[in-house]
C-alpha cells in the first residue's frame, strides 16, 4: 500500500503520525511511504531522516492524499487555510484514515458526516479499547500519560499561587489544593506530578479502582456518591454513561470540593462516548478568584460546561484552559509513543499488504467511524440523535 503523512496542520500541533523508526518497518513490509517535507520538524525527526528510512518526501501535501491508500495522521482532519481546502476535501473515496477524530465529540459531528458521505473509511484512535492485545496500539493512553503531566504543568503556571508550601520572613504561604477528576491515565499522571510540585491533591472518580490507585499515589478521595453497580460496566473496565439524575448527584457531591480547590483538572472521560459534564458554571463561579480548570477532556466535549474548546480564557475569575492538543507541547515523547502506537495498530489491521476487518473483532468494532458510506460508531450515533 501507499502510506501518507502529512504535517499536522493545527495550530501549535508539533507531532507527527510515523517516525523514522515506523517508516522504516513499514517500508521493510514493502509499503510505499509519503511523508510531507518538514512533517516531523516539530518533534525535531529531520527529513534526511525520513529519506534514510525509505520515505519519499514530498512537498505537494495534496499529492501525498491523492496517491495514498491510507492517510496516517495525529489529529483530526480540519480546514487547511493554505489551500483554502479541507482534509476531508483533500481524500477520496475508499481511502482509509486513521487518526483521532473524537466522533461523538459535538464539534466534528458535521466533519464526520461529510466524511461519511464521501466514503472515506475512518479509524478513530480514541476508541481503542483498554484490554490487553489492544496495550500497544493504545495511543489514547499514551497520549493521557503526556497531558496529565503536561496539563498540571500548565496548571502550575497560570496559578496565582504558589503550588507548595513556601516558608518565608513574612509568613508561612498554605499549600495549593488541587482537585483531579477522573483518575484513569492521565488522572493518575496528574496526581503524581501535582504532589510532586507540593501541591495537596484530591481525587474523585466513579470507579472503586481508579480511586485506590490514586489514593495510592497519596490523594484524598472525594466521594462521589455514585454506587459502583450503576458506576462500572459489568465487565468492570469502563465507567459507565450516567443517567441526568445521577450526574446531578455527582455534581452536588463535587460541589463543596470544587469550591474550595485552586486547581481542578478534569480528565473523566467515556471509552467513544461524550464526556460527562461535572462542573457548571454555576459551580466555576464558587472558586476562588485566581484559581485554574484544566480539561483535557475538551477533545470529548470536556467535563466543565464553559471550557472554551482549543483556547485560555478567563471566567468569572478562573483561568479556563481548554487546549486540545496538550500532548503536542511535549513533541518528542509524545510522537515517539504515538508513531509506535499508530503503526502497532497499522500492523495488527492488514495482512499481505491489504487491510483485513474482522467486525466482530472488539478493536476493530470499537474504532471504525465509517464505512461504504454508513455511520458505524455507535458513540457517534448516540450523540448526533440517530
Amino acid at each position: 500500500m501507499i502510506i501518507g503523512v502529512p504535517k499536522e496542520i493545527m495550530h501549535d500541533e508539533r507531532r507527527v503520525s510515523a517516525i523514522p523508526e515506523t517508516v522504516a518497518q513499514m517500508v521493510n513490509a514493502q509499503h510505499t511511504v509519503l511523508v510531507e517535507k518538514g512533517a516531523g520538524n516539530g518533534s525535531f525527526f529531520s527529513d534526511e531522516d525520513y529519506k534514510t528510512a525509505g520515505a519519499i518526501i514530498m512537498e505537494n501535501v495534496e499529492d501525498i492524499f491523492n496517491k495514498a491508500d491510507v492517510i496516517l495522521k495525529v489529529k483530526e482532519p480540519l480546514f487547511n487555510d493554505k489551500l483554502k481546502k479541507h482534509e476531508i476535501d483533500l481524500m477520496h473515496k475508499g481511502q482509509y484514515l486513521i487518526t483521532f477524530i473524537h466522533p461523538a465529540s459535538p464539534v466534528n459531528h458535521e466533519m464526520v458526516k461529510k466524511m461519511t458521505a464521501n466514503g472515506i473509511i475512518a479509524l478513530t484512535l480514541d476508541g481503542i479499547p483498554r484490554i490487553s492485545r489492544a496495550q500497544n496500539m493504545d495511543a489514547l493512553s499514551s497520549m493521557s500519560t503526556c497531558a496529565g503531566y503536561k496539563g498540571m504543568l500548565m496548571a502550575a503556571e497560570t496559578l496565582s499561587k504558589f503550588m507548595p508550601m513556601i516558608g518565608s520572613a513574612v509568613g508561612m504561604i498554605k499549600p495549593s489544593i488541587a482537585l483531579v477528576l477522573g483518575t484513569g491515565v492521565a488522572g493518575l499522571r496528574a496526581v503524581a506530578t501535582a504532589k510532586a510540585l507540593g501541591a495537596v491533591v484530591y481525587s474523585a472518580d466513579i470507579r472503586p479502582d481508579a480511586n485506590e490507585q490514586a489514593k495510592s499515589l497519596g490523594a484524598k478521595i472525594v466521594d462521589t456518591g455514585v454506587p459502583v453497580e450503576i458506576a462500572v460496566s459489568a465487565d468492570g473496565k469502563h465507567a459507565n454513561k450516567l443517567s441526568n439524575e445521577w450526574l446531578a448527584k455527582e455534581r452536588a457531591n463535587l460541589a463543596d470540593a470544587i469550591s474550595k480547590a485552586d486547581i481542578v483538572f478534569c480528565s473523566a472521560l467515556l471509552l467513544g462516548k461524550q464526556a460527562p459534564i461535572l462542573l457548571t458554571e454555576d459551580m466555576v463561579s464558587s472558586m476562588k478568584a485566581g484559581s485554574t480548570i484544566i480539561d483535557i477532556s475538551i477533545d470529548q466535549g470536556g467535563n466543565c460546561s464553559i471550557t472554551p474548546p482549543g483556547a485560555i480564557e478567563t471566567k468569572h475569575g478562573i483561568v479556563i484552559q481548554g487546549i486540545k492538543n496538550i500532548p503536542g507541547l511535549l513533541p518528542t515523547s509524545s510522537t515517539w509513543m504515538f508513531s509506535h502506537n499508530i503503526y502497532n495498530l497499522f500492523d495488527y489491521l492488514t495482512k499481505d499488504g491489504k487491510f483485513v476487518f474482522d467486525r466482530t473483532d472488539e478493536i476493530v468494532s470499537s474504532i471504525l467511524v465509517c464505512i461504504d458510506g454508513e455511520l458505524v460508531h455507535s458513540g457517534a450515533k448516540e450523540a448526533m440523535g440517530l
